[in-house]
């Protein structure tokens, strides 16, 4: 694959901490069994819990519920920030490098309308962009 992707020398991106990508349109956070069993120990709550009031069945697969904004379930709107952070999902730990964000250069100009933090900063290696491609299949 690596081969023929126009963006063989890696992709510039710096997170911003802006929230876009928690928020607006509605959508889907597809977490695994694990990623939910983190979240419930990360809050100190039983994982039928979690499971009940923080997730929803979509597609056959399990997703993060989301306001009727549609914002993130776990989205803080003051503080801009997500609530569990450190065991987010890889879903959100490999934003912006889903397959949807950058397989043309017409999509990745795209993404950094949303994002202001895609096209900043230090050059993401080709390398560690399919790593995240692997880790989601987005």
């Amino acid at each position: 694959m690596s081969s023929d992707v126009w963006y063989q020398d890696g992709l510039q991106f710096s997170c911003s901490q802006c929230g876009n990508c928690c928020t607006g349109t509605p959508g889907y956070v597809w977490v695994t069994d694990k990623e939910v069993e983190a979240i419930a120990e990360y809050l100190d709550k039983p994982v039928g819990e979690i499971r009940l009031l923080y997730t929803r069945p979509a597609r056959g697969i399990v997703s993060l519920r989301e306001f009727a904004n549609g914002d993130c379930i776990f989205f803080d709107g003051e503080k801009r920030g997500c609530q569990i952070y450190p065991v987010r999902p890889a879903q959100c730990q490999t934003w912006p490098f889903w397959r949807v964000n950058i397989d043309t250069p017409e999509k990745w100009e795209e993404t950094k309308r949303i994002c202001p933090g895609a096209g900043q900063g230090e050059f993401v290696s080709l390398e560690s962009i399919e790593e995240q491609l692997e880790r989601t299949h987005l």
